[in-house]
């Protein structure tokens, strides 16, 4: 229970991450599913008390008792296991996405562009209780509420017992069933059950929404969750992690991107969520269940270094789908490459402790940004590194990239923060257009479009002799933007890409600049907000994806001590389950924003490995590999 004027919403830490990489969900420490959609991630909820404790709710667990004893993944994948005791005695519950064989033999997926594996989502969230000793009094609650809490569950029984049941809401297209070995009830919006367990015994719950039929005894139960575990751990073997007392951190970082992703089309989710605040009680409330294209080439990166060919190689398919369709490349898409994201307001709901608006959709997809076609010709680079040919469709695409960034690059743009405020020359944005030019000109090269690749490599020179002429200061440090002596941590990118070197003078002096007086506790600030334009009210945390980008800055200008030290407090800041939010309170260590963010744990695989790599004497890794020498 909580204390007398204590939050009734969990830490946003404090959530456990479930996926089947199509449907994903965070189960509360209290043992409550408090955020699903179905039947895609970016859906409507039917269960959303993580913006409002009346959008819906599913807890089991022991009648009395909230506080679990502890709580882990099973080793190596996205099974959550939490442990309860109680006076009586102690109940383990454990709960999973499932995950089976391939579905469509006899009929195509409608929904899968990309090539099918032997493993596909069953559309079952299952929850399996294990009785460990004594005897423990189980309660169950399943309210789901439709449509971002607007429509109460309706149930009605399935079958001649007590064990199936389905809800319905009214306006929605969404059917749940709820099938078990417990005898279920009903109380208005809610399906309930109650039961003694006793020592030895197994009890389960499974919550399905599709044509595949659910578990229907404890044995089966057990089978699928089984096949569940095999299937992840089988994953992540795949992958390439150095011995290292680190090599957590990056299994579930990678375990965690991988839970992003939605497998129909091979895209990533910037967060599962929506409105998690980076303010509390504040308005920066934004849906993050889209893909940015501004991180591809880093994600890409992230994925290929640790050996997840085909997981990068899907990413890199969707990516070269929306670059290869019709109209401007725009800085973020659906999932399903949508393109139109409008954004709307959820008055009716409360908000995560009081944050509104809350928001579905996300407008920033409309903002011009320039950093978007260096992260798509970047992606191509990474991805033709191991191949002697550029096909015809990707050139098509380079060119076009290419040439759309020598084309706006001169312009002012909303910058990689999203400012909602007036548009800018910011550095960064820059900076991206030199690397669609730089590696376009290099992809030229392997097409044998010599006249191309002259051409592009000269404009890439002028980008990069504007960007030093104009955005260092009398320090020799790198800005936010041109006319501003405000810092960014965007101009990270700029050791990270490759435009300069680590040994040169002005990017030593840039990392140690925001190192020193773009942090707080160490953790950096994307901007701060008294010196940046973004359009909105309040403070914001810092950003741990620019914390792990100063660690692998610090580890190119040679300060390695100091990136293996920020290195080990950001992993230490972690949540109890290995998974970071977008923000970090520097003061509190409480995490902020949507949750778990895919743009931080792609950023700690590439910090991480820039580490390890310092410690084994190899040098380190910059995105265009060609290191430029300074003018």
């Amino acid at each position: 229970m909580h204390g007398a004027g204590a939050s009734p919403f969990p830490p946003i830490a404090d959530y456990g991450f479930l996926s089947d990489c199509e449907v994903t969900a965070l189960v509360a420490p209290g043992g409550s599913v408090e955020w699903m959609c179905v039947p895609r991630m970016d859906s409507p909820s039917v269960f959303g008390a993580t913006l409002d404790r009346d959008a819906g709710t599913f807890r089991i667990g022991p009648a009395g008792v909230e506080v679990p004893a502890a709580r882990r993944y099973i080793p190596g994948t996205l099974i959550l296991e939490t442990s309860w005791w109680t006076p009586g005695g102690w109940l383990i519950v454990r709960d999973a996405l499932l995950i089976g064989s391939w579905h469509h033999e006899n009929e195509r997926s409608t929904s899968h562009r990309r090539a099918p594996t032997d493993y596909d989502a069953d559309h079952v969230l299952l929850r399996m209780v294990r009785c460990v000793n004594g005897e423990v009094q189980l309660r169950m609650d399943c309210s789901p509420v439709f449509d971002y809490g607007r429509s109460p569950a309706e149930w009605k029984y399935a079958g001649s017992g007590y064990h199936e049941a389905i809800a319905n809401g009214t306006g929605s297209n969404v059917k749940l069933q709820l099938t078990s070995d417990l005898n279920i009830g009903f109380e208005g919006p809610s399906a309930t059950a109650r039961t003694l367990v006793k020592a030895g015994e197994w009890r389960f719950v499974a919550l399905s929404w599709s044509e595949h039929a659910p578990p229907t005894s404890v044995m089966d139960a057990r089978e699928r969750m089984t096949w569940t575990a095999h299937h992840w751990q089988h994953w992540l073997n795949r992958g390439r992690f150095p011995d290292h007392p680190w090599r957590a951190a990056l299994q579930r970082s990678a375990l965690t991107l991988k839970g992003l992703t939605w497998a129909p089309t091979g895209a990533i989710a910037a967060a599962a969520t929506t409105s998690l605040p980076e303010t509390p009680g504040g308005e920066r409330n934004w849906d993050y269940r889209y893909t940015w294209l501004r991180d591809s080439a880093f994600t890409l990166w992230a994925l290929y270094t640790l050996g997840l060919d085909w997981e990068a190689n899907d990413f890199f398919y969707f990516i070269a789908d929306i670059a290869e369709g019709s109209g401007e490349t725009q800085i973020m898409y659906g999932i399903d490459g949508a393109r139109a994201l409008d954004e709307a307001l959820l008055d009716h709901l409360s908000g995560y402790e009081g944050a509104r608006p809350v928001r579905i959709g996300n407008a920033a997809y409309e903002q011009e940004q320039h950093d978007v076609w260096g992260a798509i010709v970047g992606s191509i680079y990474l991805y033709m590194r191991e191949r002697d040919r550029l096909e015809d469709r990707l050139w098509t695409i380079v060119v076009d990239q290419v040439e759309s960034a020598l084309k706006h690059w001169k312009e002012p743009d909303r910058g990689m923060g999203e400012v909602r405020g007036e548009p800018k020359h910011f550095t960064a944005s820059k900076v991206m257009c030199w690397l669609a030019a730089y590696c376009g000109a290099r992809l030229a090269q392997v097409r044998g479009e010599i006249a191309q690749a002259v051409r592009w490599d000269k404009a890439a020179e002028e980008i990069k002799a504007d960007v030093l002429a104009h955005a260092v200061d009398e320090r020799g440090v790198f800005v936010a933007h041109y006319e501003t002596t405000a810092l960014d941590a965007s101009v990270l990118l700029i050791p990270l890409v490759g435009l300069l070197p680590g040994d040169d003078d002005r990017v030593r002096a840039t990392v140690l600049a925001i190192a020193d007086e773009l942090t707080e506790e160490d953790l950096v600030l994307r901007y701060r907000v008294e010196e940046t334009d973004d359009g909105l009210a309040g403070e914001e945390g810092t950003f741990t994806i620019c914390s792990f980008w100063l660690v692998s800055a610090l580890v190119i200008i040679g300060e390695e001590e100091r990136a293996r030290a920020l290195c080990e407090k950001l992993l230490s800041l972690a949540s109890d389950l290995q998974l970071y939010a977008e923000e970090i309170d520097s003061h509190t260590g409480r995490h902020l924003g949507n949750f778990p963010q895919a743009f931080t744990h792609l950023a700690l695989i590439n910090a991480v490995m820039q580490v390890i790599g310092a410690e084994r004497g190899l040098a380190p890794q910059q995105l265009a590999v060609e290191s430029q020498r300074a003018p």
